[in-house]
């Protein structure tokens, strides 16, 4: 039974696969195919800045935003003090990737950020001030009220055993 079924494919599968339009049969269909792309080496280019691959089909101040550190006004900011036009990143020469590459290595992005971020958590956590306290119980420390919201720190609600809902 299966081999039944598989019979008008196989024969379009070899036509497709062989590239051999004279032959026609009646069941089966032929796809025109082009030539496959050839590569000369490798020809993803993969950029590299401040330790992280940034996309090379976007602009230059979007794709430095992948970078932890740099958003949207640093990028604006960096491509500013390097006088460069915001151009496609995989038209970007390595002259240009360089200059880039130097201009970012300049803030702090990356893991220092984020050991210093940590560091000063920790130091919150420490010395038990009211950020730190809130920290440690997993709840915001910027004076959102907790009644309602906050579900991304509180966790998934917990159901408490014997409350009955009230009557409406």
């Amino acid at each position: 039974m299966a081999q039944t079924l598989a019979m008008p494919v196989a024969p379009s599968l070899s036509l497709i696969c062989n590239k051999t339009s004279s032959l026609s049969l009646s069941n089966t269909v032929s796809l025109p195919l082009s030539s496959p792309p050839k590569y000369h080496g490798l020809s993803i280019k993969c950029v590299r800045v401040g330790g992280v691959e940034i996309p090379n089909n976007k602009r230059v101040e979007f794709s430095l935003q992948y970078v932890h550190g740099i958003g949207r006004s640093r990028a604006r900011k960096i491509l500013c003090d390097l006088q460069m036009e915001n151009k496609i990143t995989k038209d970007l020469s390595e002259e240009e990737l360089i200059t880039i590459r130097d201009e970012v290595s300049k803030y702090m992005i990356e893991g220092d950020l984020r050991r210093f971020n940590a560091l000063n958590i920790r130091r919150l956590k420490e010395i038990q001030c009211y950020r730190g306290v809130r920290h440690i119980q997993g709840l915001p420390c910027r004076g959102q009220h907790t009644k309602n919201n906050c579900r991304t720190l509180k966790g998934k609600r917990v159901a408490i055993a014997g409350k009955k809902k009230a009557p409406r």
